[in-house]
């Protein structure tokens, strides 16, 4: 099933408009939404905190590896790390928390070579919406935001 902007004309060979054919425009008002889709196959944000540990490491060596990390993909927030274990909070755009949690259990592993991260193991993994975090952190549950971005240690 193809989705088309509403006010939109649809090419039936796949291949854009055939010569000719009109597209009709509509406008939208500001703060207008489109409810032609379902909510639920639209990507949402979700705050991630991967906690990772294992055998000891030279401190030096586990900071550049996270700051490697954060520089190929600079979606991450903050990393705190000690010599046996490590902190990461961000925020994964996905269509739901099965996704995001997917692409979370993944990220130490497919990045353990290329940023020269420690073979630690994942050893907790928390996945919440958007406004569950923001209701933590007006509750004073939840990390502060002015928390630093970047790579720091625990203290």
């Amino acid at each position: 099933m193809r989705r088309v902007r509403p006010g939109t004309t649809v090419s039936h060979g796949g291949r854009g408009s055939r010569a000719g054919e009109e597209r009709a425009l509509t406008s939208v008002a500001a703060g207008d939404r489109y409810r032609g889709g379902e909510a639920r196959d639209l990507p949402r944000l979700w705050h991630v905190t991967l906690s990772v540990s294992g055998e000891p490491a030279p401190v030096a060596e586990v900071r550049r590896a996270l700051e490697q990390l954060a520089h190929d993909h600079p979606f991450l927030l903050t990393s705190r790390y000690a010599d046996d274990h490590a902190e990461i909070r961000y925020w994964e755009e996905a269509r739901d928390l099965h996704d995001a949690a997917a692409v979370a259990l993944r990220l130490w592993g497919e990045h353990r070579r290329t940023a020269g991260l420690p073979p630690w193991e994942i050893v907790g993994l928390e996945v919440i919406d958007r406004a569950t975090y923001r209701s933590r952190v007006a509750a004073g549950h939840g990390p502060v935001p002015a928390t630093p971005v970047g790579v720091h240690p625990f203290p």
